[in-house]
């Protein structure tokens, strides 16, 4: 028996509110990156490597916080998270770039965000058996949504208030919005942890386990570098191309828009063909993507492969999730789904601020879009290592058919 209902597409849902307004708080600092450079010195890398603490922070703390969420449960560390998230944002306005790093790395990420993104992932994957890449690929749409509606809103507030009291708003924002929706979490079904889950069974491959989850870590490492550049430094590139700010906004919610969307497709094709597969797959398009974006200087060219980016990379984070889950025993999925997902959240970290201090000592963004398309493309030759020993040794099928399906086979 399947232990996925309406309910639990419902906590997806709510997971997913939660997602897209917790990771709008680094966005401040995307939209407004020239004006905070400008104001605090220290060029461009500043405010990327505030935004970049906020991913490696949200990274190493949601190890450290998944446990937390097994002891505590999931609604109380998500409101914990959202009141840092809040706290970081105003000491991020001070003015001090001690203060933006402080509350971008530790509240904003080690102890905000970390509260909430792993220990939702694990949440949710307890809640669904038949279509767990759907609602995990769902769910992680929430910062693409977040960076979709939240930059045109953050310019307006900018434009108007300055960044540092568009800080403070968005805090008051995490607070009101965040807790009520954390009050609707409640504890999963009791499942049997051996397996993957119900009507499952665990994929078979040719290679030890550590080995495998040590390619998976080094491999989300090497694809998120490349992910977070252009989302972090897409409006400043148009810029120095003459573009307008307001131009470059509209394509990075374009990007993160066509991610949204496309990803749902992505985690409806990874519960037929596999997690592994399906980061192979998503790997090649962003390196195409990527290498296309570096290659283009014109508007029209720019909108085309941003949408193109975002359609390609936003399959990558939920198929990871659930290769753990296919590859190991839901036993361990507590603490291996944090690990990965720290692994391409510190990618993640890496890629914005490598962008903004190649940037600042070349002056121009060729130098760190080539090193991007470099480390992409040797992630696609580890996973793809991964998918063929995957394949090597026969395996039985580990997904349950649709209702659809399995009724004409049993006819």
């Amino acid at each position: 028996m399947s232990i996925e209902t309406s309910t639990s597409w419902r906590r997806a849902a709510v997971a997913l509110a939660v997602l897209s307004v917790s990771f709008g708080a680094p966005y401040v600092s995307v939209v407004a990156l020239d004006r905070i450079a400008s104001d605090l010195g220290g060029g461009r890398s500043v405010p990327a490597l505030a935004g970049s603490l906020a991913w490696f922070g949200s990274a190493v703390g949601g190890v450290l916080m998944g446990r937390v969420a097994e002891r505590i449960g999931v609604r109380w560390t998500v409101i914990f998270g959202a009141v840092m998230i809040a706290a970081g944002l105003v000491v991020s306005s001070g003015g001090q770039q001690w203060q933006l790093y402080l509350g971008h790395g530790v509240l904003i990420g080690l102890l905000g965000n970390a509260g909430l993104n792993a220990p939702l992932y694990v949440y949710i994957s307890r809640w669904f058996d038949r279509r767990r890449g759907t609602a995990l690929a769902l769910i992680s749409s929430g910062p693409h949504v977040a960076g979709s509606v939240w930059p045109p809103v953050i310019g307006v507030l900018v434009a108007g208030y300055g960044w540092q009291q568009t800080m403070v708003i968005f805090a008051l924002v995490q607070i009101a919005l965040i807790v009520p929706l954390a009050a609707l979490l409640h504890r999963p079904p009791h499942v049997a942890q051996g397996a993957a889950g119900p009507g499952t069974e665990l994929r078979r491959i040719a290679a030890t386990p550590r080995a495998v989850m040590v390619a998976l870590c080094v491999a989300g490492v090497l694809c998120c570098i490349p992910m977070a550049m252009p989302p972090a430094h897409l409006i400043a590139y148009c810029g120095d191309l003459g573009i307008g700010s307001g131009r470059g906004t509209l394509m990075l919610s374009i990007l993160l828009g066509c991610a949204f969307i496309s990803r749902q497709l992505w985690g409806w094709f990874s519960d037929w063909i596999g997690g592994l597969e399906t980061v192979l797959i998503c790997s090649v398009l962003q390196v195409a993507a990527f290498t296309g974006l570096a290659l283009t200087q014109d508007e029209l060219g720019l909108f085309f492969v941003s949408a193109a980016f975002g359609l390609g990379f936003s399959g990558i984070i939920p198929a990871y999730v659930l290769a753990v889950r296919e590859l190991f025993p839901g036993s361990e999925a507590g603490w291996r789904i944090p690990t990965v997902l720290m692994c391409t959240g510190s990618g993640m970290a890496i890629g914005g601020w490598g962008a903004g201090a190649l940037y600042d000592h070349f002056g121009y963004y060729a130098p760190a879009f080539g090193v991007g398309i470099a480390l992409n493309a040797c992630n696609v030759a580890i996973i793809a290592t991964l998918v063929i020993l995957q394949h090597r040794r026969p395996r039985r099928a580990h997904f349950r058919a649709p209702a659809r399906l399995s009724g004409l086979s049993s006819a």
